[in-house]
């Protein structure tokens, strides 16, 4: 084979390729993970209440409160603190949290990214991402367990007043 027809073959297995390459790195850029804003965060958290097997949180949108109750495994808690979301697709709830063992501060954050309108989630830092929203809603989906409703302040205050009578009649009160 001249070296005229190797070049003419290597010029048409290029350009055959190349539309191929360059398609595939367009189609690898609009499937790149994005983190969501902090207004698609807002959006999906600000007044709504996230239901847990255990408890739930309930992210006020004045003066972005955060209120949640726990009970896991006999052992009753409430938070009361912040929510705080940022445009690196990042919620944290920053609370007191109150057991019968006393209150500690602690900070809860998850991280956010979409592919398209899929919704990826993951405890921060080392979770496993999984899909928080599939881009058409199902059922199962964990973002389904963020309802309207204030399902949590009611059960957080009555959490805090056992809490409280507990320690005082500890204190001999």
């Amino acid at each position: 084979m001249s070296i005229g027809s190797r070049l003419w073959g290597a010029a048409l297995a290029l350009s055959l390729c190349l539309p191929v390459a360059a398609h595939g790195a367009e189609v690898a850029k609009k499937q790149a993970p994005t983190p969501l804003s902090a207004y698609e965060l807002y959006r999906i958290y600000g007044d709504k209440t996230w239901t847990w097997n255990t408890g739930g949180g309930r992210f006020f949108d004045d003066g972005r409160r955060f209120v949640a109750w726990s009970n896991d495994k006999g052992k009753p808690s409430f938070a009361e603190g912040r929510w705080v979301v940022d445009d690196l697709g990042q919620l944290c709830m920053r609370a007191t949290w109150t057991n019968a063992e006393g209150a500690a501060r602690a900070s809860t954050c998850f991280g956010h990214r979409k592919i398209g309108n899929t919704i990826y989630q993951r405890r921060q830092p080392n979770g496993e991402w999984y899909v928080f929203r599939h881009a058409s809603v199902r059922q199962d989906d964990e973002f389904q367990k963020l309802v309207p409703a204030d399902t949590v302040s009611a059960k957080a205050s009555e959490v805090k007043q056992i809490l409280l009578s507990q320690e005082i009649a500890r204190k001999g009160g």
